[in-house]
């Protein structure tokens, strides 16, 4: 669990806090250098914890607080102020994002509870893909089925992304409606979005963060049918084909785990297993981004974003082979050189005669959720 006190008219963090590891006997609490035991907390004593470390700053001035929601479906294309009503309808998103809506929803409610006087707003990781054209955000199902249940392409990680967009348009001193960027956002979920006059115009995952690209812990592309075959062969039900695509599958099903610091690892030691999840994974993102090329006639900027694509030059490295044909040139100095940080947040990894930007930009979500909430004050 991430979290900031954010001052929105500077961007200036004026403090941070996360807890790692809940729910195990290693779980506790970073606090600048500090580091806080919290063995065997749960997620709402984690919540308990980092906010009464909040309010133990009497120079904290808590104005609102901002929650990251990561399906809004349909309704939620904006920030929302946070009442019982407004969170009864989140809840009924819960089937879409089963890993991430049901325990944002619960460090709300104890956050809510615990700093009652002040507003609290959900800012949903869909929003920024409302903008998805008709063929981008439909599947090729009858119509009668996509409207009896909601069936459409939603996309995730969108705050990211709206964040990188803008990041990128003020690196290159440019306007966002004059670029087109690919936006790599390669954590343990990861996700493609093509980005056209500051919208997002296509972006690999769907309905559920399921779609796409190889993740940690998740298939990505699986053709359909292999479902149906597993459900025949081996009489799996929903929860149980649930649990395979998202918790078993992914890195983690190819390696035994999906840390990809541990695969990079093994893998230079001719480890096969993670050589092959190493050679899926980046043809998988090389394979949205050549499309996405394609669909937006064209690349001005590259972007890499998150754990692995921040910190991971050889991953980097691989993705961007053989680009050359649309003008992308890494220089390989300066990927292995890049170090992100919060007075450095972009990095330049292209060749001087590359006609494609590639760039490391460092994620901060926090910041543009904050600011979300913000506007959406009046402030």
């Amino acid at each position: 669990m991430k979290s900031a006190l954010v001052d929105t008219s500077s961007g200036r963090r004026l403090q941070e806090m996360h807890v790692e590891s809940i729910g195990s006997d290693h779980a506790c609490l970073h606090a600048g250098a500090e580091v806080r035991d919290l063995a065997g907390a749960d997620l709402p004593i984690a919540v308990d914890e980092l906010l009464a470390a909040y309010r133990g700053n009497e120079d904290s001035g808590i104005d609102a607080v901002a929650h990251r929601v990561v399906h809004g479906g349909e309704k939620f294309v904006e920030p929302a102020r946070l009442d019982d009503s407004v969170l009864a309808e989140i809840e009924q998103l819960s089937h879409l994002a089963p890993l991430h809506n049901p325990p944002a929803l619960a460090a709300i409610q104890r956050a809510r509870a615990a700093l009652p006087d002040v507003p609290h707003f959900a800012v949903f990781d869909t929003a920024f893909h409302a903008t998805l054209p008709d063929h981008s955000r439909e599947y090729a199902l009858p119509a009668g089925v996509r409207q009896r249940y909601g069936i459409r392409r939603f996309g995730f990680h969108g705050i990211n992304h709206s964040h990188v967009a803008s990041s990128v348009a003020a690196h290159l001193h440019t306007e966002l409606e004059k670029l087109r960027i690919i936006s790599c956002h390669l954590g343990n979920g990861a996700s493609v979005t093509a980005i056209a006059q500051g919208r997002s115009v296509d972006t690999s995952m769907g309905m559920t963060p399921l779609e796409g690209l190889v993740m940690g812990t998740r298939a990505g592309d699986v053709d359909p049918g292999v479902l149906l075959q597993l459900q025949r062969a081996d009489d799996l039900d929903a929860d149980e084909l649930d649990d395979l695509l998202n918790k078993r599958s992914g890195l983690k099903g190819l390696t035994g785990t999906n840390d990809m610091r541990e695969i990079e690892r093994r893998a230079s030691k001719g480890d096969r297993d993670c050589v092959l999840a190493i050679e899926m994974y980046v043809h998988r993102v090389r394979k949205y981004m050549g499309a996405y090329a394609v669909a937006m006639g064209g690349v001005d900027a590259i972007a890499f974003t998150a754990g692995v694509g921040e910190h991971s030059a050889l991953i980097r490295r691989r993705c961007l082979e053989r680009l050359e044909f649309i003008g992308a040139v890494l220089d390989l100095e300066r990927n292995d050189a890049a170090k992100l940080s919060g007075d450095h947040p972009i990095a330049t990894l292209c060749a001087p005669k590359s006609m494609v930007h590639l760039l490391a930009v460092r994620a901060d979500e926090e910041l543009a959720i904050a600011r979300a909430a913000a506007s959406a004050l009046g402030g």
